[in-house]
Order: structure tokens, then C-alpha cells, then sequence
């Protein structure tokens, strides 16, 4: 099969679409034909060779398709349309799944706008509700909203708990999509501060929990922005990972809590059980258009290089997708 390797670390130009030996699936696994896979940032990161957790030498890691062959005991059954996580692999004609974190899908969503579920959604879904503990009514503060883990968060955050959602983004056109999908305050962090436009919109309390791509840059305007016993989950650095003057008197007379997380180094068990949790909890909505997975652009497998370009110059709204050579 052919499948999409990192030559050296480096670039989008280090991206080679080359032929590789399709994997065999072991027990508890299935083999499953890719139609459809999503461009994460940490696909970027793996190109540039600043991640060591994943041993795949083929990028990608959510994938859509169909069943090919499947070891052990499984509901599933060779033609099922899948998608879910994979450990690397998916930017390939085949990729092996885990069978305990393969999701069926809507018979109502495209294999493209399958592709653009799993890792955004569960990632939005772990940093909402099993990190954030986002209760009904809460305030949510939600960066980088018309990101792909952005309009996950703001669509799971209104159904699930009926949430005030606030959101940063960079454009108009990115703050009106986030109202489309039900943000009630959109703020221009190019052209507004983004605290005194929440202190404002909270009466001075803050939010109740901030999801953080940014990191360092707002730090000390997410602290201004965020209540007194507020949750704060660090999920993304791209304002930077190293804060050069820390409160941490503010940060305790506050009573904040602060979680770092990412998903991808998480254990197998983890995200079996985080899956398992969410298609109880969420494929309902998805079936029945309540909640949207966004394609913003999607790409043949052969131009991957110029669909990690373009998340680089991060002028998506929702998810980037490319399509395989076996379709």
C-alpha cells in the first residue's frame, strides 16, 4: 500500500508518499480500509520530530473507512462503516484500529465528515466534561473557537450543558461561524482584550472554565478572566509553553485549578474508555444533526504536504481532510 512517511524531520517538503507493507491487525484489533483521514497539529509536531510517542512511521492519527478483517471477538463485521483513533498509520491506504475505540458511523455523515470526529470531539469531550467538569449553566471560555476542537467544544458545551460559551478567535468570519454553532459572547483577541470584554460579560466573576490552546501569551489575561474556584485546562501552546513570571499567590488566593493535557500520549485503556463514554453520550446528538463535525478543506493523500501548509498558516475553519488513494 502507499502511505505518507516523514523522510527526516522538518518541514511539509519532508513528506513522502512511499509504499509500505499493509499492517496486520493482532488480536483485539481490525485492519481497516482508510477513505478518509484529518490533518491534526500533531501530525505538524511529529513532522518536526518534537513528539516521541508515536512509533508509526506513517502520519495520522483519526482516520474513517471501512472493516477489513477483524481479530477476535467484535461487534463489528468486515464492511462496517468506522471511525475512530488510531496509534499513527492513518495517512495510508490501510490502518489498524483498537477494536474498543472504533465508533460506527452515522449512516447520515459523509466519510469525510466522519474522519473529522474522533480526535476533536473526544478531545473536546475529555476537556470538557472528564477535566473541565462543565456543569449545566456553567460559563465556558473557549479559545481558538473556530478550530476544529474549538467548534467541537462549543456545540458539546451548549447541548450537553446548556453552557454560556464565550470565544476567541482571530477574524469575523471565524466569530461568526462560532455563533452559528451557539456561541452567546464572540470577542476579536486582534482587536478587543479579551478579559475586561468577559469581566463585562460576567459581571466581574469570570468563567467557570477556560480551555486554553494558547498558553503562555494569556496567561495573565486568562487569570484575570477566569472566577474564583474556576478550572483551567491547558490543552495547546501556540502563544508559546513557557510563562517568564508565574503569581502563584494569585493563582492560590483564586482557588484555580490548572490541568495540562493531551490526548494522543494518553493509554489505549484511556481512550477506549474516554470512546466508550462518548459514543454513550454523543453519537445520539450526531445522528441526528445536533451536532455537525465542519470540513473546511479536504485534499488528496498526494498533497498532504501543502494540507499541513496550510493548517500552518491556521487559515481553517474546522477540519482539514485527505482523501486516500483507495476510493
Amino acid at each position: 500500500m502507499k502511505g505518507i512517511i516523514v523522510t527526516k524531520p522538518g518541514g511539509p517538503d519532508q513528506l513522502e508518499l512511499i509504499e509500505v507493507p499493509i499492517p496486520e491487525p493482532e488480536e483485539g484489533e481490525m485492519l481497516i480500509r482508510v477513505h478518509a483521514a484529518a490533518v491534526n497539529r500533531t501530525d505538524l509536531l511529529t513532522r518536526e520530530g518534537k513528539l516521541g510517542y508515536l512509533t508509526n512511521p506513517v502520519l495520522g492519527i483519526e482516520i474513517s473507512g471501512t472493516v477489513v478483517e477483524v481479530k477476535g471477538d467484535s461487534s463489528f463485521s468486515k464492511g462496517d462503516k468506522v471511525m475512530g483513533l488510531v496509534n499513527g498509520g492513518g495517512y495510508g491506504e490501510y490502518a489498524i484500529m483498537p477494536t474498543d475505540r472504533t465508533m460506527r458511523i452515522p449512516d447520515s455523515l459523509s466519510f469525510e465528515q466522519a474522519a473529522a470526529i474522533p480526535e476533536v470531539f473526544l478531545t473536546a469531550y475529555q476537556t470538557l466534561f472528564w477535566i473541565g467538569k462543565l456543569q449545566k449553566y456553567e460559563t465556558v471560555l473557549i479559545h481558538a473557537g473556530a478550530s476544529g476542537v474549538g467548534i467541537a467544544a462549543i456545540q458539546l458545551a451548549k447541548q450537553l450543558s446548556s453552557a454560556k460559551v464565550i470565544v476567541t478567535a482571530g477574524s469575523k468570519k471565524k466569530l461568526d461561524l462560532c455563533k452559528e454553532f451557539g456561541a452567546d459572547v464572540l470577542i476579536n483577541y486582534k482587536e478587543q482584550s479579551f478579559d475586561e470584554v468577559i469581566l463585562k460579560a460576567t459581571d466581574g466573576k469570570g468563567v467557570d472554565l477556560i480551555l486554553d490552546f494558547v498558553g503562555a501569551d494569556y496567561w495573565e489575561k486568562n487569570l484575570a478572566s477566569i472566577k474564583a474556584g474556576g478550572r483551567w485546562v491547558l490543552i495547546g501552546i501556540l502563544g508559546g509553553s513557557e510563562v517568564q513570571r508565574v503569581d502563584l499567590l494569585s493563582l492560590m488566593s483564586k482557588c484555580v485549578q490548572i490541568t495540562g493535557t493531551l490526548l494522543t500520549p494518553r493509554s489505549d485503556e484511556y481512550k477506549a474508555r474516554l470512546t466508550h463514554d462518548f459514543v454513550h453520550k454523543v453519537i445520539p446528538y450526531l445522528e441526528h444533526g445536533e451536532i455537525i463535525p465542519v470540513v473546511d478543506t479536504t485534499f488528496p493523500i498526494e498533497m498532504a504536504a501543502k494540507a499541513h501548509g496550510y493548517m500552518e498558516e491556521n487559515q481553517n475553519i474546522g477540519k482539514i481532510i485527505l482523501k486516500t488513494l483507495t476510493r
